[in-house]
């Protein structure tokens, strides 16, 4: 007998467990909300200045080595000074080669060139698209005295539709960070 209304329980609930068709969820978009950027001088005893975004915080060393971390994106943007000492080339040809080190990983590097002949600030803008471990690298010199090269890393695996939205959001800071900066005298 018990048997008999086991049987007949789980038929019932069987019966009422199967409702209708299974229907996929809809794929969602991940939404990630930058906040507007909002610029400011920086400070620093480096022999150069630039605007940087008010959310990055400064790492300085005393060779005017740079580290703008964006905790919330989880990425830093590194920038190294070097004095120009009769090495402009070999300070091109490194600069270049550390961005064509991506070309394994990238699907493509967009060259841009920037000059402002007004702050004697001459260099390139690299766009690197694709799972390579840095999204964006440049360099800017007054092709006399001073050289700076930059790029753009995260903190995890690269995986580029997922940075993506972090990764046009910084390339604008370094794009901002070129048109800023000047040598000081």
């Amino acid at each position: 007998m018990r048997v008999r209304l086991l049987i007949y329980a789980f038929s019932i609930v069987l019966a009422l467990g199967c409702k209708g068709d299974v229907l996929p969820k809809p794929k969602a978009m991940l939404r990630l909300d930058y906040p507007e950027a909002s610029y400011q001088k920086l400070n620093s005893d480096c022999v150069f200045t630039f605007d940087k975004n008010d959310i990055a915080f400064v790492k300085e060393n005393k060779d005017c080595s740079l580290v703008l971390d964006y905790p919330s994106m989880k990425g830093s943007i590194y920038l190294t000074y070097k004095k120009v000492e009769s090495n402009l080339d070999t300070l091109l040809v490194d600069a270049q080669k550390l961005s064509y080190e991506h070309v394994v990983k990238a699907d493509n590097i967009l060259e841009q060139p920037f000059i402002n002949p007004g702050d004697k600030v001459y260099g390139m803008f690299y766009e690197v698209s694709g799972n390579a471990a840095s999204q964006s690298q440049f360099y800017v010199t007054d092709s006399t005295s001073h050289f700076v090269t930059g790029s753009l890393y995260f903190y995890a695996k690269p995986n580029y539709d997922s940075i993506l939205p972090a990764a046009i959001y910084l390339q604008k800071d370094i794009r901002k960070i070129m048109e800023s900066l000047s040598w000081k005298n």
